[in-house]
């Protein structure tokens, strides 16, 4: 189809561009030919200007050739055709120089010479056959037909000079250019040429009247005279020459059309067995299509259950912590057809059983670093646990009232110690251990979450409605509030306040912690909803990403999923942050009745004062006695697993010490005052 294209192409560029460059090329020789008498006799005639008329008409069938042939015009050809424009635009300027008589024969012959110089090119990129042989021959006779112009050019300066009988020296040192020029380009021409285009132009070139065309031409080229023969002998010669031109190219175009014949006939005979072929396979497609289209489809059935079924349910096992079989999980694909069906469904049932064989170890990876961080939260839980006694008993037995602020704090700190600790014991899966069997009234939970904040005095408590919760779900409540009070505190200026509000509502029980910080974007805001909503995985292994730095809502999201609490943040109008908790109904309980205590309470005192140890009227010998933890509701002073232990009876060296401390402290203040 190529070779069918191209030879489409040239034939059109022939019936176009290539008829009327020919036919421009022999006005221009005619109209040289006459310009070269008018030089000589400085005389217009009106031959020259019907000449001048046909050469211009020449010119425009030229242009609508080239527009005819549109697309057909390769990239060469336009670039050959431009370069003939530009000549052919210099033409006025050479008739004006002729008809005002400026410029020598020779300088008007050679302008002439010029632009006809620019129609060869065209010849070139109008050659343009898809067969190697068909082109060189082409070449050949181009090459012939430019030797022919060289005879052409002789004719019209020795015929222009006939006429004052000599030539000047300029003249022949032309004449002999073109001499040379024209044997140069036959013997080029001969060489390219085949025995059959060839055997013709060496008789030609061997016959009487071309040997007495160059005899003349050297006798003229010696004397510098033209002699009376030469006109004649020269229209013969190249008379010879148009009718050798004429019959080589019907030679050379009777192989182009058996070529074209060829070509057809390789096309019909492709598209006969092409279409054979196409047909032969649809046949054979339907034939094997079906059958591998059903074993593709059985393939595809167990490649999908394999990957949305069987996979999805073996990680989730996993995460329940549930031991998996790999080989019960990962069997054999049950696939038949051919053997390239049968080596993909292998295929398929390896990768399936690296796959579960991967997530189980992966999950016992994770389950095993999980249990080495558990059982450390745990010690560290035990550890804490022991220095909040410790730090109790040193409360009891100090005096001085700096050091037992120092005590303070650091009880404070040992209790955020411990929270962190049951944070790690949530992450990995376990219960922190802490249970109360009553319902704990809301506001001792906030108080106890408040409590477990560094910067707690930052945090004002409105009015909470009476209710109470679940003694199984206080202690994660109260972590769950705990973290997200110290995020408000964390994230916020430490000149502004922490509001915590609270209300009863149809589903259960609210609970709103707003800080005046400066707030998040809206899409971070989405993403932190979405991870409380539904908590990822937390790799305790992955200490390199972002999991540590939101530890505290990691915490939060688990404890919400573990007892159905929502948990929602949204942006404040205040600029800030609102932490919104939504305690659902079945968490929620009767209040426990409170009986009446007589005991006097000191609250906790407000920022920046100094804590204040809580006392009642419990006395030793008359003296005040603080109680551990008597800030706490009833229900969450004593920790399950450490009963509180009963109070020895105080010696009378501890009341010594009491009475001295008590001596120190009022004589420094007196005098400090």
């Amino acid at each position: 189809m190529a070779d069918g294209q191209a030879l489409r192409r040239a034939e059109i560029l022939y019936d176009t561009i290539g008829v009327a460059s020919t036919e421009l090329g022999v006005q221009l020789q005619a109209e040289r030919s006459r310009s070269g008498l008018a030089l000589t006799t400085r005389r217009l005639t009106e031959e020259l200007g019907a000449q001048r008329m046909r050469t211009d008409g020449a010119i425009s069938d030229l242009r609508a050739s080239v527009t005819q042939a549109g697309q057909t015009v390769h990239v060469e050809l336009k670039t050959a055709l431009d370069v003939l424009t530009g000549a052919l635009g210099r033409l006025p300027t050479i008739r004006d120089q002729i008809d005002n008589g400026y410029g020598t024969r020779l300088t008007g012959l050679t302008d002439y010479n010029r632009v006809i110089d620019t129609l060869f090119p065209v010849y070139d990129q109008l050659i343009t056959l898809p067969d190697l042989e068909l082109f060189q021959q082409a070449s050949g006779l181009q090459t012939m037909a430019k030797a022919r112009e060289m005879i052409a050019r002789e004719q019209a300066l020795i015929g222009a000079a006939h006429l004052d009988g000599t030539l000047n020296a300029p003249e022949l040192a032309a004449l002999s250019d073109y001499i040379a020029t024209r044997k140069f380009l036959q013997s080029r021409g001969l060489a390219a040429l085949d025995n059959e285009l060839r055997q013709p132009y060496e008789l030609t070139f061997g016959s009487r009247t071309f040997l007495d065309f160059t005899k003349l031409e050297a006798t003229v080229r010696e004397t510098g005279k033209p002699v009376p023969e030469w006109g004649g002998s020269a229209d013969e010669a190249i008379g010879q020459l148009d009718q050798l031109g004429i019959s080589s190219s019907r030679i050379l175009a009777q192989r182009t059309s058996d070529m074209a014949t060829a070509i057809a006939t390789r096309i019909a005979v492709a598209g006969g067995a092409g279409l054979l072929a196409v047909l032969v396979s649809i046949v054979i497609s339907v034939r094997f299509g079906r059958r591998l289209s059903g074993e593709l489809a059985d393939l595809r059935a167990a490649a999908l259950d394999l990957a949305e079924v069987r996979l999805p349910q073996v990680v989730s096992r996993l995460r329940r912590g549930e031991d998996v079989d790999v080989r019960s999980e990962a069997p054999s694909f049950k696939v038949s057809g051919s053997q390239e069906i049968i080596d993909v469904a292998k295929a398929f049932a390896s990768v399936q059983r690296t796959a579960v064989e991967a997530a189980v170890g992966q999950a016992r990876v994770r389950q095993g670093v999980s249990q080495v961080f558990l059982n450390l939260a745990r010690r560290k839980q035990g550890l804490l646990h022991r220095q909040l006694g410790m730090l109790d008993a040193m409360q009891r037995r100090t005096h001085d009232p700096d050091r037992l602020e120092e005590l303070f704090r650091l009880d404070h700190l040992t209790t955020r110690m411990r929270r962190h600790a049951e944070g790690l014991i949530t992450l990995s899966g376990a219960a922190p251990g802490r249970i109360w069997r009553r319902p704990v009234p809301v506001l001792d939970i906030v108080r106890a979450s408040i409590a477990e904040v560094e910067d707690y005095t930052r945090v004002e408590v409105d009015a909470l409605p009476i209710a109470a919760v679940d003694g199984t779900a206080a202690a994660d409540l109260t972590h769950l509030l705990a973290e997200l009070v110290e995020n408000a505190t964390i994230y916020s200026p430490p000149t502004t306040t922490v509001q915590v509000r609270g209300d009863s509502v149809a589903n259960g029980y609210v609970l709103e912690v707003e800080d005046r910080g400066l707030g998040l974007l809206p899409e971070r805001y989405a993403a932190i909803n979405l991870m409380l909503a539904e908590p990822p995985a937390f790799d305790v292994a992955q200490s390199g990403d972002d999991n540590w730095d939101q530890l505290g809502l990691f915490v939060v999201a688990t404890l919400a999923v573990r007892h159905g609490v929502q948990v929602v943040l949204r942006a404040s109008p205040y600029g800030g942050t609102t932490a919104i908790v939504l305690i659902p109904g079945k968490l929620m309980a009767e209040p426990p009745a409170i009986e009446p205590d007589p005991e006097p309470v000191v609250a906790l005192p407000e920022a920046p004062r100094k804590p204040i140890a809580l006392v009642s009227a419990d006395t030793h010998a008359g003296l005040p006695r603080r109680q551990r933890q008597k800030s706490l509701a009833p229900q969450l002073r004593v920790a399950p697993d450490e009963p509180e232990a009963e109070e020895p009876e105080r010696s009378p060296e501890e009341v010594r010490d009491l009475f001295s401390a008590f001596q120190r402290g009022t004589q420094r203040g007196r005098e400090d005052s």
